[in-house]
């Protein structure tokens, strides 16, 4: 049977760093240690010896050890002191380190990035977004560009562009932001209570359809499923536009129903301003991906801003059912 393990550094675990000031505690410690003085240590860190005393005393006692022989004149390490003190500068160093690399890659992030983004997604949750990002960030500059027009990275003053779907290139970097958008069919209340909701989407042939003007071409073929079954319905209306902003604009004005991703839509979902329609079929597949040229081009800064808007889309809640 093996012997009964004595109280000591050998029982030092990371519950009890929890427990402890584990920072201000290991500073005193070293420092005393450097002094052989805990009067001198307690200078140097402008606390009153009776504070640095307690911290002492309390550091002893959550790590089961006496740490220095102490008299009237003189403080010297223990044995286990000595075992101890290296653990306690590995373990400031490692903080230094820490702090010294976060200063890094802040002092990174300056410079100018021009993004390109489809309107409505810029104008309602992006925008803002960006002026935290900036206010985090204010060595950095920001020209946004607003067209639901795909931007020509290779040929357009762009960095990086906010896009759905696949890259229309496939030599295009994309990074995903939100891989499960999809398209939704959404109305007001108001445009619902007067015409009523449909039950089913072959009902659309009947309504009228808010539509975008995508690279010139009216987009009046959309597509719904349920399972395996398949519904690719050609729409009407009297109002197609090339503005995102502008088609969900008049959805909320009551004009009729519009076919929108359902990142656009989420906060007007939510708010009560649109509902909604035929739930249980899926839209379009519409993934967010922020697209670049050339992986080279993924600077810190860009790769933080990325890291930045995943965190903001995939908080975005997900399509009621």
């Amino acid at each position: 049977m093996p012997a009964p393990q004595k109280p000591g550094i050998s029982r030092f675990c990371f519950n009890r760093v929890l427990k402890m000031k584990a920072f201000a505690d290991l500073v005193l410690f070293v420092r005393a240690a450097d002094a052989g003085s805990l009067s001198a240590a307690a200078r140097a860190l402008d606390i009153s010896p009776a504070a640095a005393s307690a911290t002492l005393k309390r550091l002893e006692a959550e790590l089961q050890a006496q740490l220095f022989v102490r008299s009237t004149r003189s403080l010297r390490l223990t044995a286990e002191g000595e075992r101890f003190l290296q653990h306690a500068r590995e373990a400031l160093r490692a903080i230094e380190e820490g702090e010294q690399a976060l200063r890094g890659e802040r002092a990174q992030l300056r410079g100018s990035l021009q993004l390109s983004m489809p309107s409505d997604l810029g104008r309602c949750l992006v925008l803002p977004w960006l002026d935290d990002f900036l206010a985090a960030h204010p060595q950095v500059q920001l020209r946004a560009n607003l067209s639901d027009h795909f931007a020509d990275v290779y040929r357009q003053p762009v960095d990086v562009a906010l896009r759905y779907g696949p890259p229309p290139d496939s030599s295009l970097i994309a990074l995903p932001l939100r891989a499960d958008n999809r398209r939704v069919l959404c109305a007001s209340p108001d445009y619902l209570q007067r015409h009523g909701e449909p039950a089913d989407p072959r009902e659309l042939a009947e309504r009228n359809c808010l539509r975008m003007l995508i690279r010139g071409e009216t987009q009046d073929r959309w597509r719904l499923t349920r399972g395996d079954e398949e519904r690719d319905l050609r729409v009407r209306g009297d109002r197609v536009s090339d503005d995102g902003h502008a088609v969900k604009r008049w959805a909320l004005a009551g004009h009729g129903i519009a076919f929108k991703s359902w990142l656009d839509v989420s906060q007007q979902v939510q708010a009560g301003q649109l509902r909604v329609l035929c739930r249980d079929w899926r839209g379009e597949p519409a993934p967010l991906n922020l697209m670049c040229p050339d992986r080279r081009l993924l600077s810190p800064l860009v790769q933080r801003l990325r890291e930045f808007l995943r965190e903001r889309f995939e908080a975005i809640p997900a399509i009621p059912e």
